[in-house]
């Protein structure tokens, strides 16, 4: 009670001591963002393929943008094959068709000249090859013809022959005298239609027509038909 008496300091502001100390929870936060900083960090490093230097990159997306338009260019060419393709097939289609068609009208048209040959009087010199009908004009220097021929038995295969024409008429003088043009080589199924034009003798005027149908040139005569010439 009467021992030694020790100082008083004075502080008019209190004694309490001001201390900052930072949150834990702010603590926390950092520690897990460095934490994650550097899972990323060795993620990438460790696992993850290399990163791309600039001059990579730059490389990598020349490369991307020519590969797309290598793709788009492949693309229309694509296309243009396509509808080329389309076109095609649809005139394969009309060509087709067309074909069809053109096939029922010449069975038609064999049918019909059938008919007009089976209606033509028969030749009156008869023979293996009749000649059944013909028509002869002369003009310009040639001579045109148009022979209808038939033939008896044919349902074997067609008979080989030529058809020799002999012209009788006026010659360059005026005088009388007869022509043999080239012979026409025939192909006879059931009948035939000789269709075509010859050239005369120069200043040469025929008045009619010898037809005669051969096995061969200068050969065996299978039918024979005299007509005048127009």
């Amino acid at each position: 009670m009467f021992g030694r008496s020790r100082p008083v300091a004075f502080n008019p502001y209190g004694s309490r001591r001001s201390r900052w100390r930072m949150p834990r929870w702010l603590v926390l936060l950092l520690l897990g963002t460095l934490a994650g900083a550097a899972g990323v960090i060795v993620v990438q490093e460790r696992y993850l393929p290399p990163r791309l230097s600039a001059d990579a990159s730059v490389k990598l997306s020349n490369a991307f943008d020519r590969a797309e338009a290598e793709r788009l260019r492949l693309k229309g060419e694509l296309a243009t094959s396509t509808q080329q393709l389309e076109a095609t097939r649809a005139e394969r289609q009309a060509l087709t068709d067309e074909l069809g068609t053109s096939r029922a009208t010449v069975g038609q048209l064999r049918d019909d000249v059938s008919s007009v040959v089976a209606s033509l009087p028969p030749d009156s010199r008869g023979g293996s090859i009749e000649v059944r009908a013909g028509r002869f004009a002369a003009k310009a220097g040639m001579l045109t013809y148009d022979v209808v021929l038939t033939r008896e038995r044919a349902a074997g295969k067609p008979m080989a022959g030529v058809m020799q024409l002999v012209v009788a008429g006026e010659g360059a003088r005026g005088a009388d005298t007869t022509a043999s043009l080239k012979p026409v080589a025939l192909s006879i199924g059931s009948h035939q239609v000789v269709r075509g034009s010859l050239p005369l003798p120069e200043g040469f005027r025929p008045r009619q027509a010898t037809i005669q149908v051969l096995d061969r040139s200068g050969g065996k005569l299978l039918g024979m038909r005299v007509i005048l010439v127009k």
